[in-house]
């Protein structure tokens, strides 16, 4: 298991929903692939499997706004509508016309929604354990954005234990303890405990209902990955997304939960790895 307490994004853009952090791994010039995270995560849970398709690829990677090391304002838009704005306006940054991507939890939404509804062209899309078919959300999930406002005046000490036990809850076989406590860090401080309650306030099923109808037209290579011990999302979800999508690849994922890049690097990256040199 790859802790890296190392993990570093360098630069700075400035979209429509605050200052996000980004940073590119790999040689220029090579096939671009982007890494989209979920929610409550980072681009941390990506380190693994970036550095390995950085060998050969030019490989982009970003905490959205509001998450990570990415700005965290009070009033801040972090709705999957706002995040797939600034997905699509940081591939125009970075000059990416078709990139390649992968996309986790909340990022399968955010990027479904820039190609669906923004035009955003990809040559191929990679979807891990995606939020993206009705009904979602866990009872946990729920309860919470609906009592966001009392969450958010928790103890911290009582907020750090729960945002602790329900990432812990994304892995099926456990995280290592510096794993956890970088997950969970950019969540602890007084802008943190409001940025992640934030998040779940704003998550909002309409986002996702928009675009379910217009998944049968997508008509770029598709690989949906599971992980079969998901707790988050049931596998099922993932089978009845890659039946609705022309042509797409189901890959299950044995023994891991929802956070596949923590439980199983390897083996996604594998999967990945097999998928991107497909002709596409």
């Amino acid at each position: 298991m790859i802790t890296d307490t190392d993990w570093q994004l360098t630069r700075t853009f400035t979209s429509t929903s605050g200052d996000v952090r980004w940073d590119r791994l790999g040689q220029p010039g090579r096939p671009p692939v982007v890494l989209l995270h979920g929610t409550p995560f980072s681009s941390y849970v990506w380190r693994a499997v970036a550095r390995s398709l950085a060998r050969d690829r030019e490989v982009f990677v970003w905490d959205m706004p509001g998450y990570g090391t990415s700005e965290k304002t009070e009033g801040q838009d972090v709705s999957l509508a706002a995040q797939g704005r600034v997905f699509t306006e940081l591939l125009g940054h970075w000059g990416l016309t078709e990139p390649l991507v992968v996309a986790h939890d909340f990022g399968g939404a955010v990027a479904l929604r820039a190609h669906l509804l923004h035009g955003v062209r990809y040559r191929a899309l990679a979807l891990v354990d995606p939020v993206a078919l009705a009904p979602w959300g866990s009872p946990f999930f729920r309860l919470v954005r609906e009592h966001a406002d009392v969450f958010e005046r928790l103890p911290p000490a009582l907020h750090a234990a729960l945002v602790g036990e329900y990432v812990t809850s994304a892995s099926s076989l456990g995280l290592h303890p510096v794993v956890l406590d970088r997950l969970v860090e950019p969540w602890l401080d007084g802008a943190g405990q409001a940025a992640f309650y934030r998040q779940i306030a704003q998550a909002d099923q309409r986002y996702t209902d928009e675009i379910q109808d217009c998944y049968a037209g997508i008509g770029i290579p598709t690989l949906v990955c599971w992980g079969e011990d998901d707790t988050w999302i049931p596998v099922a979800k993932g089978r009845e997304l890659a039946a609705l999508v022309p042509g797409a690849w189901f890959e299950p994922i044995a023994d891991a939960g929802h956070l596949v890049q923590e439980d199983a690097p390897a083996q996604l990256t594998a999967a990945l790895i097999a998928f991107l040199q497909q002709p596409l």
